[in-house]
């Protein structure tokens, strides 16, 4: 009766859309989780977040930096970085957009409880220097520091206070504030309605500074509809309750690509799926060995390494739409080295070798904790049956991405699957994923709370290195590191694919978001 339910809320909420040329209904197994801008840095909200909050460093189509609300930025010395802001900005509300905003933004970014401050470890703060120039102030250098902004949303000040939501929600500890469904932004759309896990309204902002650049679309209106089966999500495209699929089933992309009614745009992810472990804990909180874990032995890490089979995984659950990954960045990252691309070898003998070796003969149990999306369940259960081959007894415990989410952030599972998009600069991502934990914005996204004092040293100077070639170097250096600590199993890259309606064309970024600026949407297919 649910699933009835859902299909029907559906078909309700996309009749009451207008059918004009200029909607676009988009279907996705995702939903936001919130609108406030810096509660948040998941690939899903980010989906919503950008359309309607803007940052002072943007990408084109080719995903190169280009400006944003700032139109150009220097730096005037070694720990000062200015920027000068677009003129004649307005917010949804009618306000303009100023270096008041910039700074209060900037404030509100690096304050707890945002989880956006992790790309601003260094910045000590801002300062106005006049209505349109901010500087931006560092305790150290930072050669690479306008790359950090982007996806940095530029809030207002006002309306913050006037809501009493001068600090970021709270999401780990499920705060419920204005910002969460209501927002106030510079960007494309305005925010129309949020209706947790059944949709997301926007409407076009017609004051948008870049109304004019050629690039613009002619969407109107978006409705974001959260759709959790595979199949509903296929048969309302299908039928043209939908226009735009952004994550159809793997298993249906060949035959997606054969319907005449319909067009699928394809490129490789940026991003990859890892698995990563508890380092922190003496004993695992989900697991059946006591008073030690078997996480902090490298030869326990190694041997679930060996133990799966990603070329099967890919093939089989992802029907060859990814490519297995050694690398723990893309090589489209700037300074990964593509040699570390190549994985270890599948080897189940020398998997239960390395078990017995680490004192671990039969194996040991722990819970795999998964988010309940189809694709990633099915991985998950893929990989629980390889472990279980070499000893180790695997419970897959699935849960819904509200409850999934703050186990990363709170490093409370003791076994997870979970996935990053990097921006192409890598020093945010080493940062996140493997700096050691600590209030300042280190390890936000360190999930098993791993800690290498070493590589730590080597993040926060690759921060602050002014020579590229240089800098370069040392991310190969770190990324060594990592491999030989094996803190995560890389796994793969998927192959990002939307299937749409062809009256629509979008551009495609390796990122899986779509900017909805430059949609176009015909009055017929064809």
């Amino acid at each position: 009766m649910l699933r009835i339910f859902r299909v029907l809320l559906l078909a309700l909420s996309c009749a009451t859309l207008p059918a004009h040329a200029t909607s676009l209904r988009i279907a996705s197994g995702f939903d936001p989780q919130t609108m406030d801008p810096h509660a948040l840095a998941l690939l899903y909200h980010t989906r919503v977040s950008t359309q309607i909050y803007e940052s002072l460093v943007w990408r084109d189509e080719q995903y190169r930096l280009e400006p944003g609300l700032a139109l150009s930025w220097q730096a005037i010395d070694a720990k000062t970085w200015r920027f000068k802001l677009r003129p004649n900005v307005k917010f949804h509300d009618g306000t303009p957009f100023t270096a008041d905003d910039a700074v209060f933004s900037i404030e509100r970014i690096l304050a707890p409880p945002s989880q956006r401050a992790f790309h601003l470890k260094g910045v000590i703060g801002a300062k106005k220097v006049d209505d349109l120039t901010i500087d931006v102030l560092m305790a150290t250098p930072d050669a690479v520091l306008p790359e950090k902004f982007f996806l940095l949303a530029m809030v207002s000040k006002a309306w913050c206070q006037q809501h009493g939501v001068e600090r970021a929600q709270d999401f780990n500890g499920k705060q419920e504030t204005f910002a969460v469904r209501n927002a106030n932004g510079t960007g494309p759309f305005r925010l129309e309605r949020y209706e947790p896990d059944v949709k997301t309204v926007l409407k076009a902002h017609p004051a948008w500074w870049g109304r004019s650049d050629k690039r613009t679309g002619n969407v109107d209106e978006v409705t974001f509809i959260s759709i959790k089966s595979d199949a509903t999500r296929l048969a309302a495209l299908t039928s043209g309750e939908i226009d735009l699929v952004l994550d159809p089933p793997f298993q249906d992309v060949e035959r997606l690509k054969h319907d005449p009614q319909l067009s699928v745009l394809q490129i490789p992810d940026l991003g990859q799926q890892y698995f990563t472990f508890d380092q922190a804990r003496n004993e695992l909180i989900q697991g059946d060995v006591k008073d030690r874990n078997p996480f902090k032995d490298l030869r326990v890490r190694q041997a679930i390494y060996h133990a799966i089979n990603v070329d099967l995984i890919v093939k089989k659950v992802l029907r060859g739409q990814g490519v297995p990954t050694g690398a723990f960045l893309s090589t489209r990252v700037d300074g990964s080295p593509p040699e570390l691309d190549q994985r270890l070898p599948y080897d189940p003998a020398k998997s239960r070798a390395l078990l017995k070796q680490a004192g671990y003969p039969n194996g040991f149990g722990v819970t795999l904790d998964c988010v309940n999306i189809a694709y990633r369940e099915n991985v998950c259960q893929a990989a629980t049956a390889m472990l279980a081959q070499v000893g180790i007894r695997t419970t897959l415990q699935s849960s819904a991405t509200n409850q999934f989410f703050p186990k990363l952030s709170q490093a409370t599972a003791s076994f997870v699957e979970f996935g990053w998009t990097p921006t192409t600069d890598a020093w945010a991502s080493l940062n996140a994923l493997f700096h050691t934990w600590d209030k300042g914005g280190g390890g936000t996204f360190n999930a098993g709370r791993y800690s290498n004092p070493a590589l730590d040293t080597l993040i926060d100077n690759i921060r602050v290195e002014p020579d590229l070639t240089r800098r370069r170097a040392m991310i190969g250096v770190a990324l060594r590191m990592v491999r030989d600590d094996l803190p995560y199993i890389p796994l793969y890259r998927r192959v990002l694919s939307w299937a749409m309606s062809k009256k629509v064309q979008a551009i495609q970024w390796p990122s899986d978001w779509i900017e909805l600026r430059w949609v176009k949407v015909r009055a017929t297919p064809g």
